[in-house]
């Protein structure tokens, strides 16, 4: 709501003063940037939560990698083992006989 307000005000000489005044109530607003505002901040969210997601994924398959080198080297140190094994029953067979 807006009232213009009239002062007229004269002093002792006689000369006559007038003063306009506006006054409003903010008027109404549109709610377009407050939308765009919470958009926005719903897309940096979701961009942020993509992102350590990814993050997330990409340690789980550096664990799984480094697991799966650790089962290969466990696994060549087993037939290591059995090679050395083998080796030794050779020789001990060779030395009975």
């Amino acid at each position: 709501m807006t009232e213009e307000r009239i002062t007229e005000t004269t002093d002792a000489v006689g000369n006559t003063h007038t003063t306009h005044t506006v006054v409003t109530d903010g008027g109404t607003r549109s709610g377009g940037t407050n939308w765009a505002l919470i958009l926005l901040v719903l897309v940096i969210a979701v961009v942020g939560i993509f992102f350590l997601t990814q993050m997330n994924n990409a340690e789980v398959t550096k664990d799984n990698a480094i697991a799966g080198a650790a089962d290969e080297v466990g696994e060549a140190a087993n037939q290591v083992g059995e090679a050395a094994q083998g080796a030794g029953e050779a020789v001990e067979n060779a030395v009975n006989n």
